[in-house]
């Protein structure tokens, strides 16, 4: 099992563009249970290594910060977009497709 989770975070869908889609996150993986307090209702845990999210530009940083600090990590490889080139009058096409 990987203590972190290295991967490229998808765009937010509130994001018209993708600034920062292009950063590497590293994410530690929960280590305890989350519980409900009873009182207030509230989720908490114990594992405060689960509130930790770090960036970097690239992956082979994120995998150097890993190596370094003996963490065993596991990488996620991005879905790559695929673009279809349309034109403006394809959204009034006879034969559209709804």
């Amino acid at each position: 099992m990987a203590d972190v989770r290295i991967f490229r975070p998808a765009k937010n869908a509130m994001q018209s563009g993708r600034a920062k889609s292009k950063r590497w996150a590293l994410e530690f993986e929960p280590q305890a249970r989350k519980t409900a307090d009873p009182l207030m209702g509230w989720i908490g845990s114990a594992d405060t290594q689960g509130q930790l999210h770090l960036y970097f530009e690239t992956k082979e940083e994120a995998i150097a910060f890993a190596e370094k600090n003996g963490l065993a990590y596991r990488i996620e490889e991005p879905k790559e977009r695929r673009m279809q080139p349309k034109s403006y009058a394809a959204n009034f096409a006879f034969k559209r497709m709804f």
